[in-house]
């Protein structure tokens, strides 16, 4: 290995004479990247003598990281490229790739070599990736029966088939809704007025992309027009992914029976912090009693509010799902003075993305420089390496606004394992942000709620975690490797210091006047912004609890409606509209699958990390590089627990939690003043 990756990016491959992108390229880029897989683990079983670390864990690892450099960079042409065949052949390929996974997983002869190495004498790092190797080897079944593997290999492989189709749908199908009359965008801001102009027809054509969506569910004084968005977005790839989905329960449902678990949840928590699925709903009962009381009360100040508003002549004015976002929106209005849109001229996209970096940069004391003409797959990508005393440490790309046929998310990638200490040398990581903010047309300088914000101070914790942490002997320890609910730990912390004023100043500047934000209009945007936690505790135990119950319950006859129906109805106060599907486009249930427990999980951990920090001191506290070090840079090193008794000197704590969600009833001013 050198300083740069073992072979090109697959996005920078020979093209054909038009100058497009060649599928037949990327298919010999795989198979390449294959053979380097399969020859390391040949030369794994080559092996007759003792079985070591460097003899049998190095090419294990080195297996490993030519799979995972393949997956994850075939994955993101098949979200983000902007050539059809070429996504429709990265996805094709990405099958083709996860079978390789499969089998390394169920590869008897490969376990029992690791399984024969003596760990004893190696550092605490290598023997933590030992252990937990051999733990995933048996949860994938490796020492079941051969008719046992063979039928998990065949499940597995029809698990990737779905959960590929699932995202596909979804990216693919993009909904649109139709204004007929322009007096139904009364509300909305004039810059989004003035990017969707009525066609020749008059018709004004909006999509569900979340630049188009989230205004007009914040902004649009049209019920009616709220609705009609709220059923576009909720029923994005309905119904292909309704059968999509229940077969892929039902994979799983079988993989975990053959495992010798009662359900996929219980299967898929035996690795984690958590533990258990028994774990995770004790965790989330906590959650339910704590948050119960306070989002009874913030309902009935917003429903009593918008009575008043709506003049209703009873107490019977009810709110629906498609008009809650619309009514916190203008209760923060009227009970804090602070209307979302005024603060959007001081967040043009340019400046946010400049002051995310200057964020981290002085925070973790690392320097990000931008890279010109580098291979991209995309023009509208920006490249930046980040470099630490003059040392390149790793290379991350942006690309950050929508277009058609891309992911509609927004999600960090990442693209190359980082290795040091390797006998040929070192690799640097590599990662990506797939975002669809607002902005990246001529003339838009694409201004953007604090909400936005605040997605991309969390997408750039998980693009700092997956590359400071980048910087590990093995591959499989490198960047985003810790337990599946701890990774949200980063995210969720940094995107805290979004509402710290004098951070705010350095950055948010009014893009017309230059003029920084005021710290008042700061303090005002933090009240109002508290408010409302206790509900978003709720939305998060409604998902939560969907995705672990669509894994508990029997998928033969779940019906994925009524159960989500049922949890709304336990969870969420607003008046329930009929037609949502929401499951057909929560990727989350592939991806995540019964464990989005994690998002609220480590909530819990990383507001007890952002407490340790001086309120008054954020941007210069030496606690950033204590963070850094024993937080970020371990990487997938060591456990989670480890990782938090490192940082904190003790298990995490529930109080700064209970603290941020009680917030916005206390009498106290915000905590920033």
């Amino acid at each position: 290995m050198t300083d740069t990756i073992l072979s090109p990016h697959p996005w920078n491959l020979e093209t054909r004479p038009d100058g497009s992108a060649s599928p037949e390229a990327l298919d010999a880029w795989v198979q390449a990247k294959l053979a380097r897989h399969r020859a390391a683990i040949e030369r794994l079983l080559a092996e007759k003598g003792p079985r070591t670390v460097e003899n049998t864990l190095r090419p294990y690892d080195d297996a490993v990281a030519e799979l995972s450099a393949t997956a994850t960079q075939t994955g993101l042409l098949d979200s983000v490229h902007p050539q059809k065949e070429i996504r429709d052949r990265a996805q094709a390929l990405a099958q083709v790739i996860s079978q390789a996974g499969v089998e390394l997983g169920l590869n008897q002869a490969v376990y029992q070599a690791l399984n024969e190495v003596d760990p004893e004498s190696a550092d605490p790092a290598t023997q933590h990736y030992l252990k937990r190797t051999l733990l995933q080897y048996r949860l994938a079944g490796v020492d079941k029966d051969e008719a046992t593997r063979t039928r998990l290999r065949e499940l597995q492989d029809k698990a990737t088939v779905q959960a590929l189709a699932f995202g596909r749908n979804v990216q693919e199908n993009v909904n649109t809704v139709v204004v007929e009359n322009a007096s139904e965008l009364e509300g909305l801001p004039a810059d989004y007025l003035a990017a969707h102009q009525p066609g020749e027809d008059g018709k004004i054509i909006l999509t569900t992309d979340y630049p188009d969506y989230l205004p007009v569910m914040t902004f649009a004084k049209s019920s009616e027009l709220r609705r009609r968005m709220y059923l576009a977005y909720n029923t994005r790839a309905f119904p292909q992914n309704r059968e999509v989905l229940l077969d892929l329960l039902k994979i799983r449902k079988e993989i975990a029976s053959l495992l010798g678990f009662e359900t996929w949840a219980d299967l898929a928590t035996a690795d984690q912090m958590m533990g258990s699925a028994t774990n995770m709903r004790e965790f989330l009962e906590e959650l339910d009693v704590a948050s119960r009381a306070g989002a009874e009360k913030e309902f009935a100040m917003i429903a009593e509010f918008a009575r008043v508003e709506q003049k209703a002549e009873s107490n019977d004015a009810e709110i629906d799902a498609a008009s809650r976002g619309y009514w916190l929106e203008q209760y923060r209005r009227s009970a804090f003075e602070f209307d979302s849109q005024s603060v959007r001229p001081y967040f043009p996209y340019d400046r946010v993305e400049q002051g995310v970096l200057s964020t981290a940069s002085r925070l973790f004391q690392v320097e990000f420089r931008k890279v010109e003409n580098a291979s991209v797959w995309h023009p509208d990508v920006v490249t930046y390496d980040i470099i630490d005393r003059d040392t390149q440490v790793g290379r991350f790309y942006l690309d950050m606004h929508p277009r058609e046929g891309k992911d509609k998310w927004f999600s960090a990638h990442p693209l190359i394992p980082g290795i040091v200490d390797h006998p040929d040398g070192r690799q640097i990581p590599e990662a990506a942000l797939i975002c669809n903010f607002p902005g990246g047309k001529e003339g838009d300088p694409g201004l953007m709620l604090h909400s936005d914000v605040v997605t991309y101070f969390h997408e750039f914790g998980h693009l700092l975690h997956a590359l400071l942490g980048g910087h590990q002997s093995w591959a499989g320890l490198s960047g985003i490797a810790t337990e599946g609910d701890f990774v949200e730990v980063p995210s969720q912390m940094l995107e805290e210091f979004f509402r710290d004023p004098r951070l705010l100043a350095t950055f948010a500047l009014h893009y017309e006047t230059n003029e920084p934000i005021p710290a008042e209009l700061v303090l005002r945007m933090n009240r109002a912004g508290a408010f409302g936690r206790a509900d978003w505790v709720r939305t998060q135990l409604f998902y939560t609890t969907y995705s672990l119950e669509t894994h508990a319950l029997d998928p033969e006859t779940l019906d994925l409606d009524q159960l989500l129906y049922s949890l709304y109805a336990r969870f969420l106060p607003y008046v329930w509209i009929d037609g949502n599907r929401m499951y057909a486009s929560f990727g989350h249930l592939v991806g995540y699958s019964s464990n989005y427990y994690t998002y609220l999980y480590d909530k819990v951990i990383a507001l007890d990390f952002f407490a340790q920090f001086a309120r008054t001191n954020l941007l210069d506290d030496p606690v950033a590089m204590k963070y850094r070090r024993t937080v970020l840079e371990p990487g997938g090193s060591m456990p989670g627990e480890d990782i938090v008794l490192r940082f904190l000197g003790r298990r995490q704590s529930a109080d700064a939690f209970v603290s941020w969600v009680g917030e916005e009833f206390q009498v106290t001013a915000a905590v920033y003043e």
